[in-house]
């Protein structure tokens, strides 16, 4: 059974910073592009970074290019997304994929695309 599971949210002034991780059992996640999803209240999900499966390659939302950051341990079946500079309409719930895929790396942003999700982790930026 293939679990994933956030962790490191939290409230957070504007400005600061705050590292998720997500860790993968059940299967290794070496070979799977993984990714961060985030819900804001009253929103649909939307894409926020996604890393090939060795983390050479790296994609992201325009939103975020340049404050956020998606790294990968393989080694220890983990994925982080370090935020820094946080703003308010950052405010969400945080989810990490992987892609049950052994194709190509093909940057994919679609949730539809990812078969495994974690339960979210919770942030919150005020002003």
């Amino acid at each position: 059974q293939v679990q994933l599971v956030e962790s490191g949210g939290r409230l957070v002034q504007a400005g600061e910073s705050l590292r998720l991780s997500c860790v993968v059992s059940g299967r290794s996640s070496s070979r799977a592009a993984m990714a961060w999803f985030r819900q804001a209240p009253g929103k649909e999900r939307e894409f926020v970074a996604t890393s090939s499966p060795t983390g050479a390659s790296k994609d992201y939302t325009d939103p975020v290019k340049g404050r956020f950051t998606i790294a990968r341990e393989n080694a220890k079946n983990m994925v982080y997304l370090q935020m820094n500079s946080l703003k308010p309409e950052d405010t969400a719930i945080y989810y990490c994929a992987l892609r049950d895929y052994s194709g190509r790396y093909d940057h994919e942003r679609s949730e539809d695309a990812y078969k495994y999700w974690g339960q979210g982790a919770q942030v919150t930026v005020s002003s």
